[in-house]
């Protein structure tokens, strides 16, 4: 793209020679013949990441896929800082790499909703009680009957704080909680399907808070973290390693309506409100746990691989293969969100795929995984046996990316044929 082209569609400089900005992780990429898998194949999913780099939309991109376990493409490509649309020309840039720490933004909600199944296993709470039951001042203003479950699933009638909360009320758990405390329900008996953006990762965290007097970020290191050996992985990032934490970017033609109206139903914000809460130390450090979990593609491929295997990593066991079931299990008939205003399939913490398409693809139904901030896709699929982290710095919404975006899910789509006994194996 030129100047002007690249200042009307809000992109990033792309330099022609990808090369000079791509990091592979040679050593740990496995040889495709030796799963199977043709050369080409493998190249054709990473010259439909290399389109969708070229789109200007992100100004850097890192994809880990894993099939049968083993890696097969472990990439970055483009900058992790001053590439944006509005950084000055001089503006130092730095590299992307496969170990640079970026936001999952709402990917985040897997992972955390996977630490309330843990605790379920471990008999310390149950699902379908009422939040209430754990942390009786939430029953305020009607909301007594509302459950764990309910929440998880986007059914918890509290999908947005309000309006006029001040954005510095995200950085206070107690704030938060007291605002989450005597919101008014849109709905108490989980009939109605609304994206909780924000809100229900703040009550899943009290109530595991609450019944283990210990923190989230705690309860996730010694669960998740530490036996799966990740770097990051963390809700935020340590003051002291905040630089190097990958900025983000408002990228792609600003929203209109209604497209900005469901934006700011579900996030409370325009993208530039949005661009500059995620790039605020504040929000970079604090816990957000249905929106600030950092790390790796690789470490979120990672988690799903160990999802894949039943809750097995390396030998250890991290929750047992009921749990993965009950956490990836359909709640409810495929809806309209309320908040999203799109057909949705949901587990009690996952979006989940579709035949003959869905969100993960061509014939995805058996795939979960959860999206974060509409652009970085992370999912399983058993019936392919693949674990896929797509993760971006860009933050377009209906942008000139989305056909590219497009042809990255169907060629992975394709590239793995189902095999539908597949599933039982990975996770029973």
């Amino acid at each position: 793209m030129n100047k002007l082209t690249r200042r009307a569609f809000n992109t990033s400089a792309i330099p022609r020679d990808l090369a000079a900005v791509t990091h592979i992780d040679h050593a740990a990429e496995v040889a495709p013949a030796s799963l199977g898998l043709s050369a080409d194949a493998v190249g054709g999913i990473w010259n439909s990441v290399e389109r969708l780099y070229r789109t200007g939309v992100h100004p850097g991109m890192q994809l880990c896929l894993r099939y049968r376990g083993d890696v097969v493409l472990h990439r970055a490509i483009g900058h992790a800082h001053g590439n944006g649309p509005r950084d000055r020309r001089n503006a130092p840039r730095v590299a992307m790499t496969t170990d640079t720490p970026v936001c999952y933004f709402s990917a985040s909600k897997a992972v955390t909703a996977l630490l309330m199944h843990i605790l379920a296993e471990q008999g310390r709470i149950n699902l379908l009680d009422p939040v209430s039951h754990y942390c009786p001042e939430f029953a305020r203003n009607g909301k007594g009957t509302i459950t764990i479950h309910q929440v998880l699933s986007h059914r918890g009638g509290i999908p947005a704080i309000p309006r006029d909360t001040p954005l510095e009320t995200l950085w206070d758990r107690d704030a938060i909680w007291k605002i989450l405390c005597d919101a008014v329900p849109v709905e108490v008996d989980g009939s109605k399907l609304a994206y909780h953006a924000i809100t229900g990762g703040f009550v899943l965290q009290r109530v595991l808070e609450t019944v283990t007097g210990e923190s989230i970020e705690t309860f996730l290191d010694r669960h998740i973290r530490q036996p799966l050996g990740m770097q990051w992985f963390t809700y935020g990032i340590r003051r002291e390693k905040l630089s190097e934490l990958a900025s983000n970017y408002a990228t792609g033609p600003n929203p209109v309506f209604p497209v900005s109206w469901v934006l700011r139903r579900a996030l409370g914000g325009d993208m530039a409100t949005i661009e500059t809460v995620v790039n605020d130390p504040q929000f970079q450090a604090t816990v957000v746990p249905a929106a600030n979990l950092c790390g790796t593609a690789e470490e979120m491929s990672r988690f799903f691989q160990m999802m894949l295997n039943g809750g097995e990593w390396n030998g250890q066991r991290i929750c047992q293969p009921e749990t993965i079931r009950r956490a990836v299990q359909q709640f409810g008939s495929p809806q309209i969100d309320r908040t999203l205003m799109i057909p949705m399939r949901f587990s009690a913490g996952f979006m989940l795929g579709g035949n003959p398409v869905g969100l993960w693809g061509p014939d995805s139904r058996e795939a979960f995984g959860h999206v974060g901030l509409i652009n970085k896709f992370c999912w399983a699929d058993p019936s392919r046996d693949i674990s896929v982290s797509l993760v971006n710095t860009g933050l377009p919404i209906v942008a000139h990316h989305l056909p590219a975006l497009a042809r990255f899910l169907w060629t992975v789509g394709r590239q793995f044929p189902r095999h539908p006994g597949e599933a039982r194996r990975v996770v029973a």
